[in-house]
Parts: structure tokens; sequence; C-alpha cells
């Protein structure tokens, strides 16, 4: 399994990159094209390490193909790309994916040159993903100004060391170096959990004596600058830029590891079976590969399978669903009933007063 992240600036194209890449692979494993399936998983990210508009995709690449001769299916791995073929196979994605920008309206195109097409002047979106991208103040006293930078260690040249298995173009990058075995599972979930982690840490997002918010870089900046000044309604518009447009998967799989692919069922393992359950999967009697206590611990630091008191292993005693019986306990505790009434937004002229 490999991860291969692209900088591309239109994720509705993310197909056409992870079929580029599953040629190379059929390439460098000689299977012929009616019997050959690769597969891969492609996830977008909307943002940079500072909290900035940055589309780019990261694609889990399987390393090889699975070949159907009558029976099972094989798995055949293929070698490492050259450097060659990833400068090549990012000369291939550019030239389309320009392609398709311009066929879509995104670009617009004049005497061999190509330009940003004015899709949707009135979106109120479009100023603040414009700032985003170039780290500047889109609205309020401070529009246009570059977001304030905290510079705390030396800076360094320009230069930079050569990555392995890594193409730059016209303002790509193509990486490739990343790699996880068959038996590394550890690293392939940790992988796996980098590139699907969101835009800001609580740990490195703070506020000042003033009030403003302060945020630390995940590594410095060449210039070396290690945090980012903003008020919070500043800070509220990278924030806005990041959101991304209504019924827009943000995760998409390719090949045999597509939701209907004819292989899937035969590549894809299903849950794995163990003769001893955890209480909370016995409580609902469905099978999970992680149960929700354990979720919990894993995403938000809860533990919810031990007391914090004497660290005892809890147990589930009942699993109350009664809206009524629900109250009444609550009530007995002392402890609201009731969700809080939603907020209404205010309006612009008191963020403007703010």
């Amino acid at each position: 399994m490999r991860d291969s992240g692209a900088r591309i600036s239109s994720c509705s194209l993310c197909r056409l990159r992870t079929r580029e890449a599953g040629g190379v692979f059929l390439q460098a494993a000689w299977v012929l094209p009616l019997v050959r399936r690769a597969g891969a998983v492609t996830l977008i990210q909307r943002f940079g390490s500072a909290a900035n508009l940055n589309i780019h995709l990261h694609c889990l690449v399987l390393d090889g193909v699975y070949r159907r001769t009558g029976g099972e299916p094989v798995f055949q791995e293929a070698r490492a790309p050259t450097g060659e073929e990833l400068q090549g196979l990012l000369e291939k994605i550019i030239a389309r994916l320009m392609k398709g920008l311009i066929r879509l309206g995104y670009l617009a195109e004049e005497e061999g040159m190509s330009y940003l097409a004015d899709l949707d002047p009135d979106n109120p979106l479009t100023p603040l993903q414009a700032a985003s991208c170039t780290y500047r103040i889109a609205l309020g006293p401070r529009a246009g100004q570059k977001v304030l930078g905290l510079r705390t260690v030396p800076g360094r040249d320009g230069r930079s060391s050569a990555t392995v298995l890594c193409a730059d173009a016209h303002g790509f990058s193509l990486h490739a170096g990343v790699r996880c075995g068959t038996h590394q599972r550890k690293a392939l979930e940790r992988l796996c959990r980098y590139i699907t982690r969101p835009a800001i840490a609580n740990e490195r997002l703070k506020q000042d004596g003033s009030g403003n918010v302060v945020l630390q870089l995940k590594s410095p900046w060449r210039d070396g600058t290690t945090h980012l000044g903003m008020t919070p309604l500043e800070f509220l518009q990278p924030l806005a830029a990041l959101v991304a447009r209504p019924r827009l998967h943000l995760t998409r799989f390719h090949g045999v590891l597509a939701p209907n692919a004819e292989l899937r069922a035969a590549v894809v393992p299903g849950p794995a079976r163990s003769t001893s359950v955890p209480s909370d999967e016995q409580a609902h009697g469905a099978p999970a590969r992680m149960g929700w206590a354990r979720l919990l611990k894993r995403v938000f630091d809860l533990d919810l399978e031990h007391c914090p008191q004497c660290g005892g292993a809890f147990r589930i005693i009942a699993a109350i669903e009664a809206p009524e019986v629900i109250v009444k306990i609550l009530t007995h505790l002392g402890l609201p009933a009731r969700a809080p009434p939603r907020a209404p937004a205010r309006r612009p002229e008191l963020c403007q007063a703010a």
C-alpha cells in the first residue's frame, strides 16, 4: 500500500489521477489489461498546515494488481515506480487536469494562455477562499493584509533537499515515497489516521492575553515563522473557506476497492471473528470492528471503559432508549433533560461591532 500525495486544484477530477497511477502499476506488473484490477482510496483534503485553503489529494494505492483467471483473485506485487515514471505520470496528470478544468469551465483559454474563469462573483465564499489561499485577511479592518506571523526560530535558506520518489512540475507535486508492507498494520493505521486528520489540532490552538487566536504551525517556515496570530473574527474566515460544498464525498474508492466492484467481496477482508466479544458489543448485539467506547477513547481521549476513581473496568448494565425514562433519570440527578436551544446567527452589524 503506497501513499501518493498530489496537490491538485480540482477535487472533482480525483478519479483521473488514480486511473493514471493504476496504469503505472499495471505496466510494472506486466499484466494484460483484460485480467488486471488495480485499487486505490482517495482522500480529499482542503487544508494546509496553517489552516489555509489548500486542496490536495492523498491516495492509498495498492502496490500491484489483482489477477483472476477463473478462481480466487491473486495479488501480483509490482516494483516501485522510478523517478522518471513519476515525472512522466505527473506531466500526464497536469495535461489531462488542465484540459478537464477548461472543459468544465473553471479555466478560460485564449491564445495559448489559461486563466481562472469568473464563475460566480456573487458567491460570498469566493473572497474568503481567495484570501485563505494567500494567507490574507478577507474582511474587516485588516482586509487584504497578510496574517500576522510570529518568528521564534532562525530562518533557513530556500534550498530543499531532494526527496526520493517525488516529482515537481509547474507548481504541481507528486509524492510516492511512503510505503506500508503487507503485515505492517500499525504503520498503515498511522498513515490512515494522518491523512484523515482534521484541519486543526487543539493542542496547537491557543488564545493570548488580548483575546487573539494564536495558531502554532506544525513545522517552522523557511523564514522562521512558527505561529500565526488573528482576531477571533479573522480566524473564522479561513475556517469558513475550509467547509466543503454540500453532498461532496471527501473519500473515494476506486478499482477493486470501489463499492460495486466485482472483486471487492473477495479482496476486502470481513469483520474479524473473535470468541471474546467486548461487553459494549454484546449489549448492542451487532458485530463491529471496534467498539464505540474504544472509538471515543481514540478520537476524543474519553475513557468510558474504566472508572476514573478506582481504575476498575465498567460493565454495561442496561441500554436505556425510552425518552421518558431518560428524562426521569436526568431530572432526578439534577441534570438538564433537554439539549440547549440553538442561538440565532448574529446580524452582520453585530459582528462588525464585536
